[in-house]
């Protein structure tokens, strides 16, 4: 879109205003703007294409309407850097004063603008295609540094708020004192199930590269100016000319407004109004008895193509309003003579005005895109390390409560306890520091099974585990998983005295099954079948707010804990595997399965 946009730009500034054809230094000096202005050949820009311009701007000699001469400027813009750039761009304006010298005060004013302004729109339309490539192609580095930076961050919070608290369990377990453990444990948990907050993504910026306003503005100027100057030396009446000066004066301003960058479909406010106003007061001069001044229909049709979202209803309208002004030439004077030149003058304007908006749009759509990527990876990344924490430690500081409160209340298994919850903090503390990395859970079916019987033995519950055929890594660690979830759920939720950990395999599928009493109350009354994914944030370890305070809060409310984003990040899990999580409670029981399809091995 941008590519053709120059290009057709640079076509129109090529054609005289006397839609004479162009001359061979003309189309030599086309060539030459073209690679350099091409993204697909912007490494070819070096100084031997300002050399060439500046041969072929001597050839052409004197030309009042720009094309090779506003060509130099802006490749010397684009090739030259700092203030080099601007100091050749003025000798090529002053050049081209001179080589006009002894023409028409108002052709030496033309010749001037018309290669400053043109110079400055081929840059500026050059310049935001390649900001808008440049932008592309860091899309995904943008996004990793964003995700490297969450991981960052993440880190510093785990270690503050879980680190710590595990690092004070490791040692209050050291010197005996147990009773203080489940305080802390329940503590920890609590800060850290809160929902981890986004961190800012970059700016945004601004919408164009740091020249543009003052290019824009530069443009936006000129013309104007030149159009106030054509009418002041028309042969019309005084009364006449002022109206002529409003009109484009009316006309400029709304382009202005209806150009200001906007987000994409975003409707200029009063457009429904400012913009028929301008169409009309373009269009009005074309009707008065002297000799019409065209040249306003090129910014009202360029403001169609900008402000109608609909493409074909713009380029509809456009093309209605352009191919007027030859039918009305043509009546008026009968003659086709000027009608190609009126024609190209209006629709190079107009080309010029659409395509500085809408190359500058194409940008803001990349940019936009650049950051709403870089969000959603962080997005994903700040959900799976919540996951992570929800499922690996959240297990942890259960197990460690559990084993504290034994602790405290059997002395004759406190050593045996507290050994246990230094080596499980100890664990917890090495998965914590891997979490913010890209590893995946180092997890083993086989030690979370002997870890689930410890710990629900340690609580008062009866075990029976019918152990299941070797799996995969991958599969094996999600099961590990599943398995460290589950038990984390029958720690918090209920006051089960027998639970059973059973595999099956069957049409294809390998099943962990757990089962548990001491459901408290209805508990999840029915079937449900969790295999969707879950949207939103994490909430991170929710797993460890202890046994007792959970079913004293159940008790009381006559029903069980919900159990909440845990089994929804473990059918998240699955579901990402092609596997389903399926959870039943009735009469007191509760049960959850995980299905996984088998691999071929």
């Amino acid at each position: 879109m941008s590519t053709l946009i120059i290009l057709v730009v640079l076509v129109l500034l090529t054609i005289p205003s006397t839609a004479a054809l162009p001359g061979v230094p003309a189309l030599l000096s086309l060539g030459l703007q073209v690679l350099c202005s091409s993204p697909r050949t912007r490494r070819l820009r070096g100084w031997w294409l300002v050399a060439g311009q500046a041969v072929l701007f001597a050839w052409t000699g004197p030309v009042p309407f720009g094309g090779p001469s506003a060509f130099f400027a802006a490749s010397a813009l684009l090739v030259a850097r700092g203030p080099l750039r601007w100091a050749i761009f003025a000798c090529v304006a002053a050049a081209t004063g001179l080589l006009n010298l002894g023409a028409d005060p108002y052709v030496w004013v033309n010749a001037v603008g018309n290669t400053a302004t043109q110079g400055l729109v081929v840059f500026a339309l050059t310049r935001l295609s390649d900001l808008r490539d440049e932008l592309h192609a860091t899309r995904a580095e943008l996004a990793a540094q964003t995700v490297a930076e969450e991981r960052e961050r993440a880190g510093h919070t785990l270690e503050t708020v879980l680190g710590s608290a595990l690092s004070a369990v490791i040692g209050l377990a050291a010197a005996g004192r147990a009773e203080e453990i489940p305080p802390l444990t329940r503590q920890a948990a609590q800060q850290a199930r809160r929902r981890p907050e986004p961190a800012p993504l970059p700016p945004a910026g601004d919408l164009t590269p740091r020249l543009a306003v003052p290019i824009l503005t530069v443009v936006y100027l000129w013309f104007p100016v030149a159009a106030i100057i054509v009418v002041a030396r028309a042969q019309v009446p005084a009364g006449l000319r002022v109206a002529y000066w409003v009109a484009v004066l009316a006309v400029v301003a709304l382009q202005a407004y209806h150009a200001l960058p906007r987000p994409p479909g975003t409707w200029p406010r009063h457009a429904a109004w400012t913009l028929p106003a301008q169409l009309v007061i373009a269009w009005l001069p074309l009707l008065e008895p002297h000799r019409p001044y065209y040249q306003l229909v090129g910014w009202a049709a360029a403001a169609l193509l900008i402000v109608i979202p609909s493409w074909r209803l713009g380029w509809a309208l456009y093309a209605a309003v352009v191919g007027s002004v030859p039918i009305v030439l043509m009546i008026r004077y009968g003659s086709p003579a000027g009608v190609p030149a009126a024609l190209l003058e209006v629709g190079g304007m107009s080309a010029m005005f659409y395509g500085l908006t809408a190359v500058t749009r194409l940008v803001y759509q990349v940019r936009e895109s650049r950051l709403a990527l870089a969000g959603l990876a962080a997005a994903r990344e700040r959900r799976r390390i919540a996951q992570d924490v929800h499922d690996l430690i959240g297990y942890c500081l259960s197990a460690i409560t559990v084993k504290a409160e034994l602790a405290a209340r059997d002395p004759a298994r406190a050593e045996a306890e507290l050994a246990g919850i230094v080596a499980v903090a100890r664990d917890a503390l090495a998965d914590l520091r891997a979490i913010p990395g890209d590893r995946e859970p180092a997890l083993r079916l086989r030690s979370e099974l002997a870890s689930a019987r410890e710990v629900l033995e340690a609580s008062g519950a009866t075990v029976r585990i019918d152990a299941g055929p070797p799996l995969e890594g991958a599969d094996d660690a999600l099961l590990a998983v599943v398995v460290r979830e589950a038990v984390t759920n029958v720690l918090r939720h209920s006051r089960a005295r027998h639970v059973t950990i059973a595999f099956s395999a069957a049409d294809g599928q390998i099943r962990l099954r757990l089962t548990n009493d001491g459901v408290i109350g209805d508990g999840v009354t029915g079937d449900g079948v969790i295999g969707d994914a879950v949207t939103g944030d994490g909430v991170i370890g929710d797993g460890a707010t202890g046994r007792a305070a959970e079913t004293g809060r159940a008790a009381e409310t006559g029903r069980a804990a919900d159990p909440g984003q845990g089994v929804a990040n473990l059918a998240e899990r699955l579901a990402a595997r092609g596997g389903r999580l399926t959870t039943a409670s009735r009469d007191g029981r509760y049960q959850l399965e995980a299905a996984l399809p088998v691999r071929p091995m």
